[in-house]
């Protein structure tokens, strides 16, 4: 049996599909969400969600929550006489919702298919896939909570539209643009703030009652630092409500009292609805859309029931937001209905996804300023929300007179010095000494939807290649059927000037250049340029465009000689 589910900083979900329709499971409590806290006692016994949260209450030092924010890391977590890092305790998170699911539905679940932050780097997804594992689940698939929000909304709509949808949960912050033209669900970008969530909505509250109460974080024992932020995650969810709060909290054996409105909420919050504006317009800007051009507008994430965050929505696109699906729902619903596509259930209409990178792929290089030589800049290869599958070559030389290898860093990140971003590997190859700058490499990376990322290294005088295959977190393959992936995108490596539309275009303004004097040459000589712009980019839909350009231009020249 196949489920979807929801992996979530402050509560989990599963869900699966049967019948002809998505549905969320309950777990042995008979409720949806459960809470992602983890609580081991002096015995080693496991607790899990709501048990684990109260008794998380009375024995701290013994519990561990936000924990999914740590994903990747070599952050350990302390619990009592267990020390588990995020991806163990979400396996127990994880093991819990897999025993919930065999006893609704009456037989053994093995496959699963789990949701991850769009803006999870590959550590934090291989992290995420190992948990799985840990839990005895065998993850078919990684997917992006906002693609599977998409799909959710998706499936019930009557018309074609481009979506942004707004994933606020716990601990961390999505946003994806996408547009749905039946069958094909494209995703145009996706950004976000892993480190943002509802989590930061409640130390508000937090912090303005200790403030009111005269109380310093670190005087409190955690006791009750725990019972002071439970009455303020109660505080912000009644603000749903209401326009005021009373929050009441004893420290030290003394009752404070603070009374809130929402709209001093609201101000003490202005820096985290900041924070949320910049994913935003990042979105936007690499997508190529306005906000005018966004049709829906969907809210997923527990933390966009906040009042706050819906006001601030509506402002700042000038609309009221989808509200068609229960946020809290949304993510284990649409990973659900990839289940059934995955199984390809006849009552479920098939929907093909298209994804983007959500980091940039590039390598380390030294760049000369004139002045002097500076080592460990970034150069990006495949940027960040290019639609895969995609093929991308740049071309280094030897730094160093006399150098005998080449040594090619795979990094993951947006910093412009390597050291800041994610090493996925090195692929090494030797090359002829000489003096520095005479030997040029090729570097071509080739990344598909299966997360599967090729590297390839072509010494322009030995004629050498080395190549090296980086599975993600989504690849189950064998040696053999990554090669075979590869094989298939063979296509994609070909220098677009090499392909015959491009030669012929190339080859024709040149004969115009010759053939023409004055205005009439400059003007073919800039058309020219801005089409090697576009060549150089290796972009295919934009060189397509370019090309149709420029043709439209000669066209004209030829046509008014």
């Amino acid at each position: 049996m196949l489920i979807g589910i929801d992996l979530g900083t402050t509560n989990s979900l599963v869900a699966c599909f049967r019948n002809g329709t998505a549905e969320i499971i309950p777990n042995r409590l008979g409720e949806n969400l459960t809470p992602s806290v983890v609580s081991v006692d002096s015995k080693g016994t496991v607790y899990v969600g709501r048990s684990a949260k109260e008794r998380a209450m009375l024995h701290p030092l013994e519990s561990a929550s936000v924990f999914k924010r740590s994903m990747g890391t070599d952050r350990e977590y302390k619990l009592g006489d267990w020390t588990l890092r995020a991806e163990e305790l979400s396996s127990l998170v994880l093991r819990s919702l897999k025993e919930d699911a065999e006893s609704y539905l009456g037989e053994p679940v093995t496959d699963a298919i789990i949701s991850v932050p769009a803006y999870f780097n590959d550590l934090q997804r291989k992290a995420t896939k190992r948990a799985g594992e840990l839990a005895g689940l065998n993850v078919v698939r990684i997917i992006n909570e906002p693609t599977a929000a998409a799909i959710a909304h998706g499936m019930a709509a009557e018309h074609d539209a481009r979506y942004l949808v707004f994933d606020l949960g716990g601990g961390t912050f999505d946003v994806s643009v996408l547009e749905l033209y039946q069958p094909i669900m494209e995703v145009h970008a996706i950004a976000g703030d892993n480190f943002i969530g509802g989590e930061d909505f409640t130390d508000v509250l937090y912090g303005l009652f200790l403030q009111c109460a005269g109380a310093a974080p670190e005087s409190l024992d955690l006791k009750t630092r725990s019972e002071v932020r439970k009455s303020a995650e109660a505080c912000k969810c009644a603000f749903s409500d209401k326009d005021e709060i009373t929050m009441c909290c004893a420290i030290r054996g003394q009752m404070h009292i603070m009374q809130l409105t929402l709209e001093e909420y609201e101000r003490a919050c202005a820096p985290l609805l900041d924070r949320l504006r910049k994913p935003i317009e990042r979105s936007l800007k690499d997508a190529g859309v306005s906000l005018q051009q966004i049709d829906q507008i969907v809210l997923v994430g527990g933390a966009t029931k906040s009042p706050i965050v819906r006001r601030f929505v509506t402002k700042l696109f000038g609309r009221i937001p989808c509200f068609g699906v229960n946020p809290d729902e949304a993510v284990a619903l649409g990973a659900a209905l990839q289940c059934g596509m995955r199984s390809r259930d006849k009552e479920i209409q098939e929907v093909v996804l298209t994804d983007v990178c959500p980091f940039t792929l590039g390598t380390e290089v030294m760049v000369d300023n004139g002045a002097f030589e500076e080592p460990g800049h970034y150069l990006p290869i495949i940027e960040r929300n290019t639609v895969i599958p995609v093929s991308r070559t740049e071309t280094v030389c030897t730094a160093h007179d006399d150098q005998t290898r080449i040594t090619v860093k795979i990094l993951q990140g947006e910093s412009r010095m390597s050291q800041n971003n994610l090493l996925l590997g090195e692929l090494s190859v030797p090359v002829p000494a000489g003096p520095k700058g005479k030997e040029a490499v090729d570097i071509t990376y080739t990344y598909d939807v299966n997360s599967l990322l090729e590297v390839e290294v072509f010494v322009h005088s030995s004629r050498l290649r080395r190549k090296i295959l980086i599975q993600g977190n989504q690849s189950r393959l064998s040696q053999e059927e990554a090669e075979k992936r590869m094989e298939a995108l063979q296509y994609l490596k070909q220098n677009p000037r090499d392909e015959e539309p491009n030669r012929l275009v190339l080859l024709r303004g040149e004969r115009l250049y010759e053939e023409a004097t004055g205005e009439t040459r400059r003007a073919i000589d800039r058309a020219m340029l801005e089409f090697d712009r576009a060549l150089k980019k290796q972009d295919r839909g934009q060189i397509q465009r370019a090309r149709e350009k420029l043709t439209q231009f000669l066209d004209e020249i030829e046509h008014g000689q």
